[in-house]
């Protein structure tokens, strides 16, 4: 089996610079390296639901807004996933 890579982050909102210098930056190096063989990225949407539970809505537009900005940064669209019942991808 080769190298899998599984990470992601809570939707409590757009994600700003701050999460692409720390983090979404070498998400896209390491996706492009082709060192691995699968990647997953993920949007931790039930995890975002303990802090959100009386405003779902909050959450699934948070999810949305997530997504879009993975792509925006250049993340493979077919490795987004979330734990609602659809994907991105």
């Amino acid at each position: 089996m080769g190298k899998i890579i599984l990470t992601g982050d809570r939707p409590t909102g757009r994600l700003h610079v701050g999460h692409y210098v720390g983090s979404l930056r070498n998400r896209v190096i390491l996706q492009n390296s082709g060192k691995f063989e699968k990647l997953f990225f993920m949007i931790a949407d039930a995890q975002a639901l303990t802090d959100n539970f009386d405003n779902p809505g909050k959450v699934r537009e948070n999810i949305l807004q997530v997504a879009l900005d993975y792509m925006a940064c250049g993340l493979d669209p077919s490795a987004i996933c979330s734990s609602s019942p659809w994907c991105v991808s």
